[in-house]
C-alpha cells in the first residue's frame, strides 16, 4: 500500500496527516479496498498489530500485518488478512522501501507543519505586529 502510487493512497487515507493510520481512517481504507469491517472488526485489526497500545497503525505496526500475513499468523477470515490480501504492497521487495519512503515523507511533512506553525506563531508576537505595522506606515501599498 506504500510507494510512490500507494503514498498517495495512504495520504488519502490519513486524514490526520501526523503519519499514523487511526480506527476512522482504518475504516475509510478498508471501505475503499471492498472490504468493510464492524467497528469491532477494525479495533481488532489495530489491536491485533499495535505493539505501542496507541490505538493506530504506525510504520511498524503497518509492515507487521504482511509479515504475519506471509508467515501465515492471521486467521484468513481477519480484518488483517483482507487488508495483506487487498493491498498492493510486496514487502518481500518494494514493499519495506515503499512503506519506509511514505512514513519518512510523513514525518517531513510534520517537520514543515511545525516550522510553519512557529512562523505562524511568530507573526502573532507583538514584536512582529510593531514591524508589520512600522512596515505599513513606511509602504502603506506593501499592506
Amino acid at each position: 500500500l506504500f510507494k510512490d502510487e500507494e503514498e498517495t493512497k495512504s495520504s488519502r487515507y490519513d486524514a490526520g496527516r501526523d503519519g499514523f493510520i487511526d480506527l476512522m481512517e482504518l475504516k475509510l481504507m478498508m471501505e475503499k479496498l471492498g472490504a468493510p469491517q464492524t467497528h469491532l472488526g477494525l479495533k481488532n485489526m489495530i489491536k491485533e498489530v499495535d505493539e505501542d497500545l496507541d490505538s493506530k497503525l504506525s510504520f511498524r505496526e503497518f509492515l507487521l500485518i504482511f509479515r504475519k500475513a506471509a508467515a501465515g499468523e492471521l486467521q484468513e477470515d481477519s480484518g488483517l488478512h483482507a487488508l495483506a490480501r487487498l493491498s498492493e504492497i510486496d514487502v518481500s521487495t518494494e514493499g519495506v522501501k515503499g512503506a519506509k519512503s511514505f512514513f519518512e515523507a510523513k514525518v517531513s511533512l510534520s517537520t514543515r507543519s511545525q516550522r510553519a506553525e512557529k512562523e505562524r506563531s511568530k507573526r502573532r508576537t507583538p514584536g512582529f505586529q510593531l514591524l508589520l505595522q512600522a512596515w505599513c506606515l513606511a509602504w502603506p501599498s506593501g499592506c
